[in-house]
């Protein structure tokens, strides 16, 4: 029987993102999905983290907690989940304990109005808890969108604060197509030093 070929493609942010959450985690971990949207990034992590793990997920749309309730209940995962209508700016207040992985998605609800949006101060707070929240070979992706103005500074910002993060303590990358226009998503990837 012939077999797909799975060999890497790289396409874009969230499929960095994506990769770098399958080689990160593991059944049983804790880790969260701090912009559940439509609740697709949840349902991969619920995937990923097993029977044994547990993923907390935010947002501020009642909307997106909605669509990713119904998604992750017909999957069969609503036991290993919290779904929290809050900023992810809030996460140090809700997630118990140590965490392996955090997960942004940055912008705004998939199929809404582009009214609400990510906001750079809460994004840079929340971005900061996950951080702290990582055990040490834990990692933190950023998907980031320069196309619109918010996302414009939230990238500028978020470079800033990823450029200061002391060495000692965290590995930082930055992807960005250099073949692509400015506007492209970009990633951030934090991991946490086992030092």
């Amino acid at each position: 029987m012939e077999q797909p070929d799975e060999r890497f493609v790289l396409r874009n942010a969230r499929c960095l993102a994506a990769d770098y959450m399958t080689r990160a985690v593991r059944a049983g971990d804790t880790v969260v999905d701090a912009t559940m949207g439509n609740g697709k990034d949840t349902l991969f992590l619920c995937g990923l983290v097993g029977e044994s793990g547990y993923v907390y997920a935010f947002d501020v749309q009642a909307e997106a907690v909605a669509r990713t309730r119904e998604r992750v209940a017909e999957a069969g995962y609503a036991s290993r989940t919290t779904l929290l209508l809050a900023g992810h700016e809030t996460m140090a207040e809700h997630v118990a304990g140590p965490v392996q992985a955090v997960m942004f998605n940055l912008g705004w609800l998939p199929g809404a109005e582009h009214i609400v949006t990510t906001r750079t101060d809460t994004t840079l707070a929340a971005v900061q808890a996950a951080t702290a929240l990582i055990v040490p070979g834990g990692i933190v992706t950023v998907c980031v969108y320069p196309g619109h103005e918010e996302g414009a500074r939230e990238l500028e910002a978020l470079r800033q604060f990823a450029a200061g993060l002391d060495v000692r303590r965290f590995n930082v990358l930055h992807h960005r197509f250099v073949n692509a226009s400015s506007q492209t998503p970009q990633l951030f990837l934090i991991q946490k030093n086992k030092s």
